[in-house]
């Protein structure tokens, strides 16, 4: 997957699609998801050209790693959402239905979310 520069993302952090934003800084914006999951479901998108985690991972620095990874946290903080409990999601690839090119976690809360993946029957 290679970047795209009018991907849906990197047009938000342009300012040319509107977001209902939740946070933004040097290193990441934070907004509301437009089909929510769940009562509480926030996007976390850093402000570099990044197709997936694993680009992210190999070419951000550690400063844009960190300042990233600090406003997700932030931004539970701020949602009110830490005491009772969050799960943070990044797809990576076709396979894992990645569906935007450019890095992202989704942030859900608000109700109990049960298990992330269901186990394949044995036998």
């Amino acid at each position: 997957m290679t970047y795209d520069d009018n991907n849906i993302f990197a047009r938000i952090l342009r300012g040319e699609i509107p977001a209902d934003k939740v946070y933004e800084d040097d290193y990441a914006v934070a907004f509301h998801d437009i089909n929510p999951q769940a009562p509480v479901h926030v996007l976390v998108i850093p402000r570099g050209r990044y197709v997936s985690l694993d680009d992210f991972g190999e070419k951000a620095s550690a400063e844009e790693i960190g300042g990233f990874f600090a406003a997700v946290a932030k931004v539970a903080r701020m949602l009110g959402v830490v005491e009772r409990g969050y799960r943070i999601l990044a797809n990576n690839g076709p396979d894992a239905h990645q569906e935007v090119p450019h890095f992202h976690v989704h942030l859900f809360a608000g109700r109990r979310l049960g298990p992330l993946i269901k186990r394949a029957p044995t036998g």
